[in-house]
């Protein structure tokens, strides 16, 4: 499934992701940037936030974009993720999402979704992640980049998450319309909602492009959930592309997800075009 949304006339011409804005649809950069990665701390309304930053090693002031973890946290697999991102031209803040409650990665060696005690560690450790403490968090998020040198303070930002990460791309380009410029959320759980601070009805407060990559067995298990969505973003004015991707399961863009009844999660073909569209996202949004 594939919805494309029209694009409201109100204020989308101020969208910009930076002119310039390294990235072809389906392509690494040509010449990819050698890059730093580096523990970095930021500073938010609850605390200190551990968190990477990952940008060109040349220093030249490019876009920001703050990748929002799955329930695993802040980890190799997605400091490798930021890397690739920062190779294209980009300066790449990585959250610890459970900062409030422990330090990266958060989740212990050898958590078992299937354990009924693990999951409710993981419960406990997202307790503190309301909407109005993500929003917080990504104003400071925001802060901290904007006092980088190798950011460029005229771009927009991008957001993207998975997992869990989804929604706080939602609340994140609430908190910040004015400086997030696009959006992209890659099996995102917990989208839609019966609860009032549901994140699909925060588009009204958003003015970033977007893009949504649903797991075929999410979709199964809540086909409506991309209805609402496409109707809070349409009602909304905004752009927004929202496609299931057949086949795969909820996790399937992350190389280092668990077997799930034996099988990988991971799908490398379709992980790549969730990717590039993520790439072409970003672009779309400077054009």
């Amino acid at each position: 499934m594939n919805d494309q949304l029209p694009m409201s006339r109100r204020k989308f011409t101020a969208l910009s992701l930076a002119a310039g804005i390294a990235a072809a649809a389906g392509a690494r950069a040509a010449d990819p940037h050698e890059v730093r990665d580096t523990d970095v701390q930021v500073k938010t309304k609850s605390g200190i936030c551990d968190a990477a930053l990952v940008h060109p090693a040349d220093q030249a002031p490019c876009p920001a974009v703050i990748m929002f973890p799955d329930a695993f946290g802040l980890r190799p697999m997605m400091r490798d993720m930021a890397k690739r991102l920062a190779q294209d031209g980009y300066t790449v803040l990585v959250p610890n999402p459970y900062y409030r409650s422990a330090k990266a990665p958060g989740l212990p060696p050898g958590f078992d979704f299937s354990n009924p005690a693990d999951r409710q560690k993981l419960a406990a450790l997202r307790a503190p992640l309301t909407s109005d403490a993500v929003m917080q968090d990504a104003k400071a998020y925001v802060t901290y980049l904007d006092s980088q040198a190798s950011v460029n303070r005229a771009a927009k930002v991008g957001v993207v998450g998975y997992c869990m990460g989804g929604p706080m791309t939602l609340q994140a380009a609430a908190a910040m319309p004015s400086r997030v410029g696009a959006g992209a959320s890659f099996h995102g759980g917990g989208l839609v909602t019966d609860k009032p601070d549901s994140p699909h009805l925060l588009a009204r407060k958003i003015k970033a492009r977007y893009y949504f990559g649903i797991a075929a067995n999410d979709d199964a298990r809540e086909p409506e959930a991309k209805i609402r969505l496409r109707e809070a973003f349409g009602s909304a004015g905004l752009v927004a592309t929202i496609e299931v991707y057949e086949g795969c399961l909820h996790g399937w863009c992350i190389k280092d997800m668990p077997l799930a009844d034996g099988k990988p999660i991971y799908n490398e073909t379709q992980a790549e075009r969730a990717w590039n569209e993520l790439v072409a996202l970003f672009k779309r949004a400077a054009a």
